[in-house]
């Protein structure tokens, strides 16, 4: 029905820079909200930034200054630049869409994640 394919995780070092891509694709009438969480070994799944459908911006404090999050509305796609990496930040990345399917009913959809490891 739809689909979120995320990319871009992999092994960097402390100060680094990543970009992660997250596509969305099937079934899709319009899109809300996209954003991005992290999930550390052993610990719950966080909200690490948001995105609305008109731009409006969410970031949690450890990331701000150093993540931005950006989208293509035409592509469908959302994108989180990840700038002065940190070994903290080694994770799995999960992407999530907040959208409307053709049948008329709206939900949360979830990528199956990409892995961020950052050494010292």
């Amino acid at each position: 029905q739809v689909q979120l394919v995320e990319s871009g995780g992999g092994l960097v070092q402390a100060g680094d820079s990543l970009r992660l891509s997250c596509a969305a694709s099937g079934s899709i009438f319009s899109i809300n909200a996209m954003g991005w969480y992290q999930q550390a070994p052993g610990k719950q799944r966080e909200l690490v930034a948001r995105v609305t459908s008109g731009g409006r911006t969410y970031y949690e404090d450890s990331v701000k200054g150093r993540f931005t999050i950006s989208r293509d509305n035409v592509k469908n796609t959302v994108f989180l630049q990840m700038n002065s990496l940190k070994p903290e930040d080694t994770a799995d990345y999960y992407c999530y869409a907040d959208i409307t399917v053709r049948a008329g009913y709206g939900m949360d959809f979830w990528g199956k994640g990409t892995l961020v490891t950052v050494s010292s």
